[in-house]
């Protein structure tokens, strides 16, 4: 997994630099391809991946060792995920410096409201987020991420992909 941080990157003078919202889901991977497709063998697009793994809270899991342990089991699927991810981007002829994997794990209530924090820190110009297909019962109950997204957004692009 890539480590490195594009520095000068995160300011907004460079008009191609992408956060990209994933999980390991079948979206998400298509939302990769859609983007492999259309920025593919461009040298000034960059593309931050994220995902974001909610700490659950202490009193979800019997005992501390099986919260860690499920942390643990969540980060390798998301880091083979994002090898998954970076390798479908390196195969359209982006290089190494060009795509960057985050994996934050944290407390948070709202993933689309920890997204838009990491592209304030960022300062992304488009925000992509695939659409997970959820019904609008569902949205009503648990809210929808790409939507979050798209109410708050300010000052930069939302792409969602379907």
């Amino acid at each position: 997994m890539n480590t490195q941080t594009f520095g000068d990157l995160s300011r907004r003078d460079v008009e191609r630099h992408l956060l990209v919202a994933v999980d390991e889901s079948e979206n998400s991977r298509r939302t990769v391809l859609y983007l492999a497709d259309f920025f593919g063998g461009l040298a000034d697009v960059f593309i931050t991946l994220l995902t974001i793994i909610p700490e659950p809270s202490e009193d979800f899991f019997p005992t501390e060792a099986a919260r860690v342990k499920w942390l643990h089991d969540r980060r390798a699927v998301m880091e083979q995920a994002m090898a998954d991810y970076r390798d479908i981007l390196f195969a359209v002829g982006l290089r190494e410096g060009q795509v960057e994997s985050r994996i934050i794990i944290r407390p948070c209530t709202s993933i689309g409201a920890a997204i838009l924090e990491e592209q304030e820190k960022l300062r992304c110009c488009i925000v992509v987020v695939g659409r997970r297909g959820i019904s609008h019962s569902e949205e009503f109950v648990f809210g929808s991420t790409s939507n979050h997204i798209l109410h708050h957004a300010r000052n930069y692009a939302v792409l969602v992909v379907e």
